[in-house]
């Protein structure tokens, strides 16, 4: 038989490579932009106050439904008197009193030129805007980190050019020394070509600079801190060779139903014609009703068995129902001046409606123009960097052979860098426009 004897030493140190392995899969979680979205909606301070803003709506709400219920108070009062009074015989005595007073009051509006039904429905309607201004902030919030994650798309394509260039002139660099060693290229071509590589250096580090700004901008946007094991998913996003873009006034059509901005100025059209109702009203006459039992003890004389606190009480006992009637007449202008100027107040509200409107529209045809350009221009540049590519490969091969300088080979180089550059930027562009485009039209924010 044979038999196996484990180290345990071995066994312990297995044990903990794993865990740390399954602790750095957890710690090393790739975020997509759905990912970043929904922990912002959960976690954004901005989002958990707006949510704390309904809540206070809502609890206006509830306050205008029970106001139409009647009051209903109890009272006690305790008074002590002392010095001169005009006794039963009319002669003035010396005396002091002690007596408490009892009531249960009630009391209940019948008509108030419906302010209360008024302020119910404005309120209704406050409820519903502060829902609408959640979702906005949502929005605007969702479309910042959607730019955000764009540019961090964008910055690290943007360091693999440089990093790639830098790489091309490492190599190059090796195949210049060797043709000025062997007395092809003369020893300026060497010393630019270095020159040139060393200014490729400062470009990867200033790409590498921007690609961390970058993220510390999506970090800052979630609130999380700037020293976070943090890392994005880079999707594969290409550009269809035909334009796919939907015209803005399609887009404005779509959008102009359900944005939340559009939503909530809208409400606050209506809510603004309640003020204007709930001004009329205190104009109308008021009609309420009011009830109660009253009753009170006379302390002083408790001693006599005839005086009894509770004989007292049923003794003195009193009820009493009244309907009032307030008709107003004259409020030094009062009311006059709330009726104009809830009128004006509407009015504005308005106003602000169509400004609304109008700034999503200029915002949507922006961003289809600037989609129409970001096209245009991506696609040139490709064609122009296809060109670009194929001149720099002969450059190379004249140069390799000591036909060119070191100078027109540089600039060659860098005219290849910068037209990938542009058409990586114009590629970012029309992406980001596009989406807001399709976020308009009501399609989801994610890639």
């Amino acid at each position: 038989m044979t038999t196996f004897k484990f180290n345990t030493s071995i066994i312990t140190a297995l044990f903990v490579f794993l865990s740390l392995g399954i602790s750095s899969a957890f710690a090393q979680k790739v975020w997509t932009l759905e990912d970043c979205i929904n922990y912002a909606f959960e976690n954004n301070i901005q989002i958990k106050q707006s949510k704390l803003q309904i809540q206070s709506v809502q609890a206006d709400l509830k306050q205008s439904k029970f106001d139409f219920a009647p009051s209903l108070n109890a009272s006690s009062s305790l008074s002590y008197n002392w010095g001169r009074f005009v006794g039963p015989d009319n002669t003035y005595i010396n005396t002091q009193n002690t007596s408490s007073s009892y009531g249960i009051n009630s009391a209940v509006a019948i008509f108030e030129g419906f302010q209360k039904h008024n302020t119910l429905k404005q309120n209704e309607l406050a409820y519903s805007t502060s829902l609408y201004d959640s979702e906005k902030m949502e929005n605007d919030i969702a479309l910042q980190l959607t730019a955000a994650y764009l540019n961090i798309l964008f910055n690290h394509e943007m360091y693999m050019v440089a990093k790639g260039q830098a790489d091309v002139t490492k190599q190059q660099l090796s195949r210049t020394s060797k043709l000025v060693e062997a007395g092809t290229l003369p020893k300026g071509d060497l010393l630019e070509m270095e020159a040139q590589g060393l200014m490729e250096e400062v470009n990867v580090i200033k790409a590498d600079n921007n690609l961390s700004l970058a993220y510390l901008d999506l970090l800052q946007i979630l609130d999380l801190p700037a020293n976070e094991d943090f890392e994005i998913e880079r999707p594969e996003i290409e550009i269809n060779q035909e334009l796919g873009v939907i015209p803005s006034e399609q887009v404005y059509a779509s959008a102009v139903n359900f944005m939340p901005e559009i939503k909530s100025a809208e409400l606050n059209v209506l809510s603004s014609n309640r003020s204007v109702m709930i001004a009329k009203g205190a104009a109308y006459p008021s009609l309420s009703l009011r009830g109660g039992i009253n009753s009170s003890v006379d302390l002083s004389n408790l001693s006599s068995p005839s005086m009894a606190f509770w004989d007292q009480l049923s003794d003195k006992m009193n009820e009493y129902l009244s309907l009032s009637l307030s008709v107003p007449i004259f409020n030094a202008y009062q009311t006059t001046t709330r009726i104009k100027k809830a009128e004006i107040q509407n009015m504005n509200s308005k106003f602000n409606l169509e400004l609304a409107k109008n700034a999503l529209r200029k915002n949507i045809e922006q961003k289809y123009f600037d989609a129409i350009a970001a096209y245009k221009t991506y696609h040139a540049n490709k064609a122009s960097v296809a060109s670009l590519k194929e001149s720099f490969k002969y450059t190379e091969e004249k140069f390799n052979l000591g036909m060119l300088n070191s100078v027109d080979y540089n600039q060659a180089k860098i005219k290849l860098t910068q037209s990938e550059s542009e058409l990586l930027r114009a590629k970012y562009d029309y992406i980001f426009k596009t989406k807001i485009l399709d976020f308009y039209m009501g399609v989801p924010l994610k890639f």
